[in-house]
């Protein structure tokens, strides 16, 4: 039976019994490979829970899989070719040109992996995009769009592949990784009439109620990241600072906060603010308005006009 099948495929395709054996044991190396990889992911989703735990894993798997098949492949069907690093010499030239951006894509893969400039779950700036990346594969990762048309780097509900080659060719900009917070800074604008003193006074009570744990789990990082980088703050404490603007006094205040957590964190802190500043009747808002001022009446005595 087996016999006059290959003299079936000899005769009326064309293809010899060495090819056949090839064709056959490279479909066969397949299905097993599909079969093992189907029930490595099925232990991984059984045994993982974890989120991130579960994608590491099944990319790993994934990847051997490739990787396994890639070398049984040329194992059966370039059996002529003593050693690989001379059927890659023979082949490189041609590939250099026509695959130009999948190899550059696939040398920066391996960049990614290695080196690390980010992982999975990190947030990051590249190029004219910001996200979370959500996966890395061999020619290209993925992000998950924060900003753009939506405030406080909130997701757009976008997801944007980006290829792997742009790491060479553009800067990066971690949230994540190194110094996991980032510095905050919120203007806040009184009139030159308001107790500007109190309304100071009032804006540390409040930041300090809202960054006092942080301060402290920003320490403890900046321990870590200190060990791999040249980073180095003198005070992580929050702070007031002030300065003059046309409309009234500037009150701005800095301070740490998780990159993902931005907008919960100014939410919470407005809000305390804004009740904050309606119980006092010496404290008020500023925004641009024009008004009559009489100097003879209203100016310090020395400065009025005689």
């Amino acid at each position: 039976m087996t016999e006059e099948i290959i003299s079936y495929f000899e005769e009326y395709w064309n293809i010899n019994p060495d090819i056949q054996s090839k064709i056959f044991f490279s479909l066969l190396s397949i299905v097993i490979l599909v079969i093992l990889r189907f029930s490595a992911l099925k232990l991984v989703f059984k045994n993982f829970k974890n989120a991130k735990e579960r994608y590491l894993w099944k990319n790993g798997v994934k990847n051997i899989y490739y990787i396994l098949l890639l070398i049984i492949l040329v194992n059966i069907w370039i059996e002529k070719i003593d050693s690989i690093g001379t059927f890659l010499g023979l082949v490189s030239a041609g590939l250099a040109i026509a695959l130009q951006l999948p190899i550059v894509n696939l040398a920066s893969w391996l960049f990614i992996i290695i080196r690390k400039p980010f992982e999975v779950g990190d947030r990051i700036e590249i190029g004219d995009v910001a996200g979370d990346v959500i996966d890395i594969r061999f020619f290209q990762f993925t992000v998950n769009e924060i900003g753009n048309w939506v405030g406080a780097d909130q997701s757009t509900g976008r997801i944007i592949h980006i290829p792997n080659g742009e790491v060479f060719k553009v800067s990066q900009a971690n949230y994540n990784q190194g110094f996991s917070h980032i510095w905050l800074e919120m203007p806040v604008l009184v009139t030159f009439e308001s107790n500007w003193r109190k309304a100071k006074t009032l804006l540390e009570e409040i930041i300090n109620n809202h960054a006092e744990e942080l301060s402290f789990s920003a320490k403890r990082k900046l321990l870590e990241a200190s060990k791999k980088f040249m980073i180095f703050y003198s005070n992580l404490t929050p702070i007031v600072y002030t300065s003059v603007k046309d409309s009234g006094v500037e009150l701005t205040i800095r301070f740490l906060s998780e990159p993902k957590k931005r907008r919960v964190t100014e939410n919470g802190v407005w809000e305390e603010i804004l009740d904050t500043f309606a119980k006092h009747q010496d404290i008020d808002f500023a925004y641009p308005t024009q008004r009559i001022y009489y100097n003879h009446t209203e100016g310090k005595p020395d400065t009025r006009n005689k």
